[in-house]
């Protein structure tokens, strides 16, 4: 981490599109989550989108309009705490590039350098500890592409893992791999989109798992989409929703 600010009493959270129309359970645990650290959240009701569907796709004037409608939601020093390794990569790293020559460059870098994964904000900034009320249950990590290697969102998440004693983490033995989403490239190459979230599939059915926790929700929307498909036992989950439903016992 290049930079790792003291626990702050108040953050920003960006709750992201995939949260809010897919799964805004998994929104309301990583506040919930937060405010059990004794934090204030405060949530802009005007945000939207970071701008990466339109990034990625090469629409940059679409991708800037976007972004720039969220740049003053956030104004001052707190931390802005997303859900979603994706999102926060797209906002930390490709922000400063996407605002390069713009008049609003500055304030772009200022409030991308605010940006924080969920996991990684729990991790290194509130350093919590986790008490695990849930029965014995098995499962797998599934580590995003962007949350990997934008974010450098690693340990993170599986370090949250292993502090629940009722837990068994299984790693899976290609968690570095793609699971196929990609944004628009599930859209744009649907047939070997399909068969990466088969080899992901078949990786997580060998660890015995019977659940899968991601930390970005278009690969839950690829991985259980698939589980689904086929029949499979395992469950997906965002790893919010999971964590709270662990301290909870339920």
């Amino acid at each position: 981490m290049d930079h790792q600010p003291p626990k702050p009493s108040r953050v920003y959270y960006f709750g992201t599109c995939l949260v809010d129309l897919f799964f805004p359970d998994a929104g309301m645990a990583g506040i919930e989550l937060l405010q059990s650290q004794g934090l204030t959240i405060v949530f802009p009701q005007g945000q939207s989108c970071c701008g990466q569907p339109a990034y990625n796709s090469g629409y940059r004037a679409e991708a800037l309009k976007v972004a720039r409608a969220q740049l003053d939601l956030f104004p001052g020093e707190d931390p802005i705490v997303v859900p979603s390794g994706s999102c926060a990569g797209m906002m930390r790293k490709h922000w400063p590039d996407l605002f390069h020559g713009e008049p609003d460059e500055a304030k772009a870098a200022q409030v991308a350098g605010r940006v924080w994964e969920l996991t990684q904000f729990l991790v290194h900034v509130l350093d919590v500890r986790l008490t695990d009320k849930g029965e014995p249950l098995r499962v797998t990590w599934h580590a995003s592409c962007h949350a990997q290697r934008e974010m450098g969102v690693v340990e993170e998440p599986k370090a949250l893992l292993r502090q629940l004693a009722n837990v068994e983490l299984v790693e899976l033995k290609r968690e570095k791999e793609c699971c196929g989403f990609g944004g628009t490239f599930a859209v744009r190459h649907p047939e070997i989109s399909a068969a990466m979230v088969g080899d992901k599939v078949a990786d997580i059915e060998g660890t015995g798992a019977a659940r899968v926790v991601s930390g970005d929700c278009g690969c839950l929307l690829n991985i259980t989409g698939a589980l689904d498909a086929g029949a499979k036992a395992a469950r997906g989950q965002h790893i919010a929703q999971f964590l709270k439903e662990r301290i909870h016992g339920r």
